[in-house]
């Protein structure tokens, strides 16, 4: 189940709210709301759970059990002067939900497409507040829970949520039944269903290394006024669920509550508010890969809120997230919020303010460069230099035209001499690569020789680079022009060139430096004689030429 569009009026936060996700491609199994605390998402969540308490109740639930939360027929509602509050969802394949919420109950609509209609079971969530310090039970708790209606959620989303001694619970007569009731389950088949599945999420979170790894060890119930004895290992001591940090607790209280309740929640929405809560920033990216990559079936969308850097990292690497963003909005007024474009740099302001940016930075020269080439420049170690990496020549562009503070560094793809002198005459801050990307210096011939891989014969090599480059030329000279369209640096007034002949001629060149500066060495060169010597992008960025050839660049005022 994946929702494409959420309007929620006269409700918490907003007035009239629209979410609209129908611009993507497909549906996205992350959606990650950003903005600073008080922005309103977790309002979104209470909007979620008030669909999941009308669907319970066979949609005519009454507000008669929630009276003694200020005057809870209204906690839903933004102005309380208004009859009714709305929450409407769209879902992918046409499915639709709407409800309305009175002053005494809620209503619900539900549009039948191919006899489907949104099951009680379609909404999943958890707030920030589940947090358990430390076990409490001496023994199994005599409330009766039905764990595939999640009857033992809390009564609205601010309350306390309590569930995680219940899933201990749960788990360990999950147990006994395969123990009692399927004899053919054997210890090994216990532990892999039961046990293995929290430490392999454990070493993708937390790493093997001897210092920061954690193993979840053994699990004993609660008896005899004992509470349950839950023993990890970390390092080579072992370790009781009480004296696990803060991050620990949080990171094994999620993925066992999904071990618990998962099953019963393979066509839902899941909604978690505020994952990252005690992580720091590699563990705020790694859970959340986590959850979102192995825990949630193929068929549910997680919408999770955070301003973390980790959360935000994650969502905007991935294809298959959508970054949200409600920071400074006036939600008095309509709002209508789309995807956030991927590799915006404004997005990391909710994490770390622009003011301390700076600060931290002061002194550094700034460089946007394409993909993830900032990885390997990086590496270079270029002195008072950070190299930060969006998603395409475009996006640098337009980053730099308007961050007057930060420098460029684009590959040179399709662009003349005349025009790139024109661009840094107009844009001084913007660096072009005198070569056609950054693969061909990673595999230029002179950078190949610094190594010197054994057999390697540099004549060869060049001779095996023009046969391809001519092999290709009938592939490569209908792309220019289709190309050149698509460059954003050309929309400026008099930088594009008319007549390309010279590139063309260029391109067709038998001398060595003049064809190169064009030809794709990324996708139009076939690397298998360089792939015999086994070298890394890595170690190709280690070279003096590199290195040389990319300050030079930076350094070298024109």
């Amino acid at each position: 189940m994946f929702i494409t569009t959420l309007q929620l009026t006269n409700f918490k936060r907003f007035t009239d709210l629209t979410v609209d996700l129908t611009s993507l491609a497909k549906p996205p199994k992350l959606v990650l709301l950003i903005g600073t605390n008080g922005s309103g998402k977790s309002s979104v969540f209470d909007a979620f759970e008030v669909i999941k308490k009308a669907l319970e109740s066979g949609g005519n639930p009454s507000f008669e059990d929630y009276k003694n939360l200020d005057e809870s027929s209204f906690y839903y509602k933004k102005d309380r002067n208004r009859k009714r509050f709305f929450v409407d969802v769209l879902f992918i394949g046409g499915k639709s939900f709407s409800l309305k919420g009175g002053h005494d109950r809620l209503e619900i609509n539900q549009e039948r497409t191919n006899q489907q209609i949104i099951k009680i079971n379609s909404f999943y969530g958890r707030s920030s507040l589940r947090q358990l310090p430390r076990l409490t039970r001496t023994g199994f708790s005599q409330k009766s829970v039905d764990f595939q209606k999640d009857t033992d959620r809390p009564k609205f989303y601010i309350d306390r949520d309590e569930r995680f001694e219940n899933d201990i619970e749960h788990i360990v007569k999950l147990i006994l039944e395969d123990v009692f009731k399927n004899n053919a389950k054997t210890s090994r088949e216990i532990i892999d269903r039961y046990i293995a599945p929290i430490n392999q999420a454990f070493e993708r979170v937390f790493g093997t290394s001897l210092q920061t790894s954690l193993r979840f060890y053994s699990l004993t119930p609660p008896t005899e006024g004992n509470t349950a004895e839950i023993l990890f290992q970390k390092g080579e001591a072992t370790v009781h669920y009480n004296l696990l940090s803060s991050g620990e607790k949080e990171i094994f209280n999620i993925l066992f509550n999904l071990l618990s309740r998962g099953k019963d929640y393979q066509d839902t929405i899941y909604f978690l508010d505020e994952l990252d809560l005690h992580l720091n920033t590699k563990l705020q990216y790694n859970l959340l890969k986590e959850i979102t990559e192995y825990w949630l079936p193929a068929n549910c969308q997680l919408w999770t809120a955070s301003h973390s850097l980790g959360f935000i990292d994650y969502a905007n690497e991935t294809a298959h997230s959508t970054i949200v963003d409600f920071d400074d909005l006036n939600f008095d007024l309509p709002q209508i919020l789309y995807p956030q474009p991927k590799n915006k740099l404004e997005i990391y302001e909710v994490a770390i303010p622009k003011e301390t940016l700076i600060k931290l930075f002061k002194g550094k020269k700034i460089v946007i460069c394409e993909n993830q080439n900032d990885e390997y420049y990086n590496l270079l170690g270029l002195e008072d230099t950070i190299f930060v990496g969006v998603k395409n020549s475009r996006e640098l562009f337009l980053t730099i035209k308007r961050e007057h503070n930060y420098h460029g560094l684009r590959d040179r793809d399709y662009l003349t001499d005349n025009e790139i002198n024109k661009l840094r005459q107009r844009f001084p801050q913007l660096s072009i690569l005198p070569y056609y990307c950054f693969e061909n210096y990673l595999y230029h011939p002179d950078n190949i020789a610094e190594i010197s891989p054994e057999g390697f014969n540099k004549q060869a090599y060049l001779e095996n680079i023009y046969q391809q480059k001519q092999d290709k030329l009938h592939y490569i000279l209908p792309d220019i022009k289709m190309s050149r369209q698509n460059y954003e640096e050309l929309k400026e007034e008099g930088i594009k060139d008319k007549d390309i002949d010279k590139l063309i001629s260029d391109l067709g060149s038998s001398e060595f430096e003049v064809f190169y500066k064009y030809f794709d060495m990324k996708t139009k060169f076939n690397r298998q004689l360089l792939d015999t010597f086994n070298l890394s992008q890595k170690t190709l960025t280690q070279t003096h030429w590199f290195r040389n050839q990319i300050a030079k660049l930076l350094f070298t005022k024109s």
